[in-house]
């Protein structure tokens, strides 16, 4: 049966009933530490169920002595029953990838002794262990890891004290959880709207936001992901860095399902495309591995590791770091976390030298660390090279300065040709944030026409309404929608929705600029300021003649009695005088005692060895403004500056750095001219009509009345 995305709505509100149950029970943000691991249980225990009948089907044949006959005594029966169920067990344990080492199931403990539901419980989640091989080895069972993540075994103390466990459980003990029953997709659908409730009852920020389905599937398509039905041994390796409950994987294996048109070539894609992925939050990774175990065996779930992605696996830390570490990948999609702050790991991101190129962008904000951790597993040029597809919000497009962090990223991945498309989305998209958001398409190894070239996609307008709103998600992707943007990224040519741009005209000089500023009728200013740096011929002539030639200088100097009275000199300088003479000949006037004493026959230098440090200076001269302009890479500076900015020019900085931002919505900005005056005050008076008889018909009813 094909569920539609109603009837899983439908399946997660049940579900969903099921948490509003432990209302007063447990705090909200619990709900999940109770409601999803049993879910997931249930999904384990279905799979297991569906193995061990096949198993006996299997068996039976062999071992006829165990076949059950109807003339057989119920103690034979039993005993059959035993040894084939032991067997089964055997089997079990040897060649499954996952096993329970118990009898138990969710139904046989509610339907046993009510009083003994959580030893019981506790028997069957105990029963998912490694096994014991001797001489120190262990068979790992994975599930054993996954229960751990969810920290269950204290959560199953909390249900039973609370009375939640055997009404809990009675719920989910027939629920049909299987993967015949539900594909991984849907599982994942299903968890994922889950996860969005639970977010919002218990207030946790945004940033931790799941992606719509139909925006994986834009993501998925425009990768153009191709299979070759005759190369049986060549892997297509699949990964994402913050793989969450693995929906972008999920989605990304099915879209090839669906392309393929035999049963050969789907088996083929159950074979070769291997799903890798890294997540740090230790539930989602929980879901994602329990999932990817049933659906794609050990093999699979292997490839799903936990961890920080964006930092060195190292000794002496708890928190693993980047499991997939020089590993490269034909392909590549993810959705970080918005606005995640690396500060607290940010020493073990600056280890990895050689993955972060470009630098480090603020540490509010590691959504470009992410990128630059995909890039560093792309595959060289001659082997195929490799493509990316990731989301961000507006925030790495241009935010920093020049030879800021995110701007010498963003000038590493353009110098290196390696951005192909941008595609702008709409907003609203998210169930928990209405910001627009940003499809980036990176590749490596780009045909001819596309070299040092970027398409950018103006997709605003390409949605529906979400009806009903699913938190803040008001808009949704259809198909046509997502073809609408396929076909243009497949024509990549400009038209009023789409731009090409060579990589340069993401460039920029930022140059600073110092100007004479003029009054309202364009006279020229002055400013009085404190002369910061020491007084001699080299500071003070240089500033003079900054400033346009001439400046007025007044000269306090303190005396060095208590009871002594200091003195100001004041004196106009010209790029023609030299300050020390000027300022020499007022201290003669002031100090003739001691130059004629014999005391100081060099006065300035006198001054400066005695009384420097209890003189103060302030100048007036023109007035300027020191600004910073952005200036094009193509433009010329200095035509530039003098072409826009009105003024005397005083200085401009020669070796201006550079830097790098991409700013879509200018792109494709629209200017539309306000209402005329006489328009806007001509509908204000039809609407104060319109409102006049509004109330006259009011007032008329009332009167009636």
């Amino acid at each position: 049966m094909t569920l539609t995305k109603d009837k899983l709505n439908n399946k997660a509100d049940e579900i969903w009933k099921s948490a509003i149950k432990l209302r007063g029970k447990f705090k909200a943000y619990e709900y999940q530490n109770v409601v999803l691991p049993v879910i997931m249980l249930r999904r384990i225990e279905c799979e297991l169920i569906e193995r061990r009948e096949k198993t006996k089907s299997e068996l039976l044949p062999a071992y006829p002595e165990y076949q059950v006959k109807e003339n057989d005594t119920k103690e034979v029966k039993e005993e059959k029953q035993k040894e084939i169920e032991s067997l089964i067990k055997e089997t079990e344990m040897d060649e499954y990838p996952f096993w329970n080492t118990t009898h138990w199931t969710i139904k046989k403990i509610i339907d046993d002794n009510v009083s003994r539901i959580e030893k019981h419980f506790r028997e069957y989640i105990n029963g998912f262990e490694h096994i014991d091989l001797g001489n120190g080895k262990k068979k790992i069972n994975p599930i054993e890891e996954i229960f751990e993540k969810f920290e269950f075994a204290a959560t199953i103390g909390s249900m039973d004290k609370n009375d939640a466990l055997e009404p809990i459980l009675r719920q989910y003990a027939n629920e049909p959880y299987g993967p015949k029953d539900l594909t991984n997709l849907e599982m994942g659908y299903i968890y994922e709207e889950l996860l969005r409730k639970f977010s919002e009852q218990s207030g946790e920020e945004a940033g931790e936001h799941f992606t719509p389905r139909e925006v994986i599937r834009l993501m998925v398509e425009l990768l153009n992901i191709q299979l070759n039905p005759e190369d049986k041994n060549k892997a297509i390796s699949i990964y994402d860095p913050a793989c969450g409950t693995g929906g972008m994987l999920s989605v990304a294996k099915e879209y090839l399902i669906d392309k393929a048109t035999t049963d050969k070539e789907r088996n083929l894609i159950q074979t070769v495309v291997q799903l890798h992925g890294q997540e740090k939050q230790p539930k989602n990774y929980a879901i994602c591995k329990a999932d990817m175990l049933i659906k794609g065996g050990k093999e699979d779930a292997n490839r799903i590791t936990h961890g920080n992605s964006l930092v060195p696996d190292e000794e002496g830390f708890k928190e693993r770091g980047d499991l997939h570490d020089r590993k490269q990948f034909d392909f590549m999609l993810s959705n970080p976390p918005f606005g995640v702050n690396w500060g607290d790991y940010a020493g073990r991101v600056k280890k990895y030298q050689r993955r972060y190129h470009g630098g480090y962008p603020t540490v509010k904000d590691g959504a470009l660390l992410f990128l630059m951790s995909m890039i560093d597993k792309m595959k060289p040029k001659e082997n195929g090279g490799s493509k990316i597809a990731i989301i961000f919000n507006g925030s790495p497009l241009s935010n920093g300065d020049a030879l800021s962090g995110e701007s010498e990223i963003r000038k590493y991945i353009l110098e290196n040709d390696l951005l192909d498309t941008i595609v702008m989305l709409p907003d609203q998209l998210f169930y928990n944030t209405g910001i627009y958001t940003y499809v980036w398409l990176l590749n490596n190894n780009k045909p001819k026409d596309r070299k040092e070239k970027v398409l950018i996609i103006n997709a605003r307008n390409q949605h529906a309404d979400q009806v009903p709103s699913l938190g803040q998600k008001r808009h949704q992707l259809k198909d046509e929608h997502r073809q609408w943007i396929e076909q243009k990224h497949q024509a990549w040519k400009e038209d009023e929705d789409c731009r090409i741009f060579h990589y340069r005209d993401f460039c920029f000089y930022k140059v600073q600029v110092v100007f004479h500023q003029t009054d309202e009728n364009d006279q020229p200013m002055n400013i009085t300021e404190k002369f910061a740096t020491k007084l001699n011929n080299k500071n003070v002539n240089d500033k003079v003649a900054f400033f346009g030639g001439e400046a007025d200088f007044e000269i306090t100097i303190r005396s060095p009695s208590p009871i002594g009275e200091g003195f100001r000199v004041r004196f106009k300088l010209t790029r023609k005088d030299k300050f020390e003479t000027v300022f020499a000949r007022h201290l003669k006037i002031h100090y003739e005692k001691e130059i004629t004493a014999g005391k100081a026959p060099d006065i300035f230098k006198w001054w400066q060895r005695n009384y420097e440090k209890k003189t103060g200076c302030i100048y007036t001269h023109r007035h300027y403004i020191t600004d910073h302009e952005y200036i094009p890479f193509n433009e010329d500076i200095k035509e530039f500056i003098h072409r826009e900015i009105d003024k005397p020019i005083i200085d401009i900085q020669l070796a201006p750095p550079v830097g790098y931002e991409i700013l879509p919505s200018k792109y494709f900005f629209k200017y539309t001219p306000p209402p005329k005056a006489a328009d806007v005050l001509q509908e204000f008076w039809q609407l104060e009509e319109q409102a006049e008889a509004i109330i006259n018909q009011l007032e008329g009813r009332n009167a009636k009345i």
